[in-house]
């Protein structure tokens, strides 16, 4: 496997690139290529086996791109198809995303985290495995939340819609009268929604997703398998899509680098 092939990354939608973003900043000479399955956007509410497939389907779309290492750049595609995907594609290494529940739960002081995800990870054995683990060692309450209906209003550009701030506000606000000091966003598209929930609760709220702990998380495997891209070539990054191409260049930074195509 060549130094020089790109790092792979797929979700769902334009969620993925909240994790794009990261690996880019902590590697810069890296190659990458991402795919947004937004055709069948969102995974939410699909069923496991229905999950499974459509990632398997990703898998070999970057597969067939010749790249290095595959991010799963999405919690509900990480949390019902990665163990399936690593034993099937032995011959890569793949990087999962799942909530950042543990270091919430380590530094929670009231002992009561939110959880804002989708219900395709919610209710995944994994998470349910490593949030029951936690409750019982570590006296943690989570308070978890279906965020239905927000990643199809950002897949739709509607971030700032009168729609979107009374979903959050339904979501948000019941959390923050349990008394969370801690609020874990489950999804690769939440990330785009900061701004609007960091004025919708107190201050003193920690809000954390798992991007940088992701792209760390990549250089550390690429590094173990000396596959680091030591070239001096410019990088090249394409981000491809199979349904709505444009809302996918609404989300994309202003750089001459990077090319964005239908699949």
């Amino acid at each position: 496997m060549k130094k020089q092939a790109p790092i792979g990354l797929f979700d769902s939608g334009v969620g993925g690139t909240t994790i794009w973003k990261e690996v880019v900043a902590l590697m810069p000479n890296e190659n990458t290529l991402f795919l947004a399955d937004n055709k069948n956007a969102p995974y939410g509410g699909k069923t496991k086996d229905e999950i499974i497939a459509l990632c398997e389907r990703n898998t070999e779309c970057l597969l067939n791109n010749d790249v290095k290492i595959i991010v799963l750049a999405c919690n509900t595609g990480t949390t019902n198809a990665i163990s399936y995907l690593r034993e099937k594609y032995r011959h890569i290494p793949f990087i999962g995303i799942e909530p950042a529940i543990k270091p919430a739960a380590l530094g929670s002081v009231t002992k009561k985290i939110g959880v804002l995800a989708t219900q395709g990870t919610l209710t995944s054995e994994l998470f349910q495995k490593n949030s029951n683990s936690l409750a019982q060692n570590n006296g943690i309450e989570f308070i978890e939340r279906v965020g239905e209906g927000l990643v199809k209003l950002i897949e739709s550009g509607k971030i700032n819609s009168p729609e979107m701030t009374i979903l959050l506000k339904k979501y948000l606000y019941p959390m923050v009268e349990e008394g969370i000091d801690y609020l874990v966003l489950g999804c690769t598209h939440y990330p785009y929604l900061l701004p609007q929930i960091k004025q919708l609760i107190p201050e003193n709220i920690q809000v954390i997703d798992s991007g940088y702990a992701v792209a760390r998380q990549t250089k550390n495997i690429l590094s173990q398998n000396q596959l680091l891209n030591d070239a001096t070539e410019k990088p090249k990054h394409r981000w491809l899509a199979n349904g709505n191409i444009e809302i996918l260049k609404e989300f994309a930074p202003d750089r001459n680098d990077l090319e964005i195509s239908m699949l």
